[in-house]
């Protein structure tokens, strides 16, 4: 047992490592070769940060561990709102800019409710739950959506919206000069993420087997805050030092991509089975969450305050105990 808690601690740095590695290194590639800050912001950092994500549940669906994969990118997203947004208030009451009520809150709740509605294929269409490969390519077509949505809306509004300031801010934190030294970064993080993925999801198995609980808790919990663990760093830094929208946007946006990008992407290549003990729960708090959310940041002078953050975390921790209690 401990040797493979050692190994799935490896793993998980491993994709941490690599994450940040790919981030760099492709930040820089494509400011060398004139990509527009904005453009690098949008989408290659925004895609790094859900790297270590994507890497666990594309392994995990070619190598048929589905459960794995719903529990770390549901998980994920539960513990990024619960847990991540709650430590945050805490810290520092949360002022959110209007767009991102306006455009990124609602964008999240629409994902997260196609999520839950393609998940219930019981009662529409009388079968096993199931992510299939249209849910899939539904929710890779809303991505790109989004994604073009906006990149629109934010050149339109370059002077005032908060998405542009940080994502200038990233992709000018990451440059580097040299094209061979980004492109060593950008080969080295592939490398680990691949190498940490494989190690973390064999570990991850392992534990579950060991435990004699279901692999989907696994992904819940422990590879769901793993992964998790750049969103946790980005937003506690950025309240910290009062840039609180960013620290909400960086939330949502990942939500976002965890979603429509890696969900899509996963379910697309392998269709992932919603585990008929305790999925549709899942789905139904990770909605609940997205829902909850949006008063919290509406009221209160659109500032999510401390005590809201610990109702937040509150609601995060009572959950992951009575899903892990059930399950046993």
């Amino acid at each position: 047992m401990v040797i493979h808690l050692l190994l799935l601690i490896v793993g998980l740095a491993l994709l941490l490592g690599g994450g940040d590695l790919l981030v760099r290194g492709a930040s820089a590639l494509a400011k060398s070769f004139g990509v527009p800050p904005l453009v690098i912001g949008l989408t290659v950092v925004a895609f790094g940060t859900s790297a270590p994500e994507l890497s666990v549940n594309l392994l995990a669906a070619f190598q048929g561990n589905t459960e794995i994969s719903f529990g770390n990118i549901i998980g994920s997203n539960i513990a990024n709102i619960g847990l991540i947004i709650g430590i945050a208030a805490i810290i520092k009451p949360l002022a959110i800019e209007g767009v991102i009520i306006t455009r990124e809150i609602p964008m999240m709740l629409l994902a997260s409710l196609i999520a839950l509605i393609t998940g219930m294929d019981i009662f529409i269409r009388n079968s096993p739950n199931i992510f299939d490969r249209s849910d899939g390519l539904v929710f890779l077509l809303l991505f790109c959506v989004f994604l073009f949505y906006t990149i629109g809306d934010v050149i339109r509004q370059r002077k005032s919206d908060p998405l542009l300031q940080q994502a200038e801010e990233i992709s000018e934190k990451k440059s580097f000069n040299k094209i061979i030294y980004n492109l060593f970064l950008f080969i080295a993080g592939l490398i680990l993420l691949v190498s940490g993925g494989k190690v973390a999801v064999a570990a991850a198995v392992a534990v579950a087997e060991l435990l004699h609980v279901p692999r989907v808790i696994i992904g819940l919990t422990i590879i769901a805050i793993g992964t998790s663990l750049p969103e946790l760093v980005t937003s506690i830094i950025a309240a910290w030092k009062g840039q609180t929208d960013i620290a909400v946007g960086n939330i949502v946006g990942s939500n976002i991509f965890n979603l429509l990008l890696i969900n899509g992407l996963c379910a697309t290549l392998r269709p992932i089975p919603i585990p008929a003990s305790g999925g549709a729960q899942d789905l139904s708090m990770m909605v609940f969450l997205s829902l909850f959310l949006l008063p919290l940041c509406v009221t209160d002078k659109k500032t999510i305050v401390r005590w809201e953050g610990a109702l937040l975390l509150t609601l995060y921790l009572g959950f992951s105990f009575w899903r892990i209690y059930s399950s046993s």
